[in-house]
């Protein structure tokens, strides 16, 4: 998910660190299957790069929807598929939709 933060949420690296605490408390109890695996600050186009599992697409959008409903960022998510289950979905395939070598 990347996340862009608002000019009011930046007043200080304490209010950012203190509204980041809140967020990450409402998501864990809300949205108790979400497991986050990495969080990087990039400071481009976004501020944010959180990488998280979560059961569906759905319970993605949860977590984005609780993060804008603070008030001081955009979110977009963006679903991805690890590679393990790509080539297993692929090799389920019906035959007529495989083109043939």
């Amino acid at each position: 998910m990347l996340t862009r933060l608002s000019h009011e949420a930046m007043q200080s690296p304490r209010s950012l660190e203190n509204l980041s605490h809140q967020i990450a408390e409402h998501v864990r109890r809300e949205c108790p299957h979400v497991h986050w695996q990495a969080n990087y600050v990039i400071l481009g186009p976004a501020d944010y790069l959180d990488i998280f599992t979560a059961p569906d697409n759905a319970t993605a959008t949860k977590v984005a929807t609780i993060i804008r409903t603070f008030g001081h960022a955009t979110t977009e998510i963006w679903a991805a598929t690890e590679w393990k289950q790509f080539v297993k979905l692929i090799r389920e395939l019906p035959p007529s939709l495989v083109a043939s070598s």
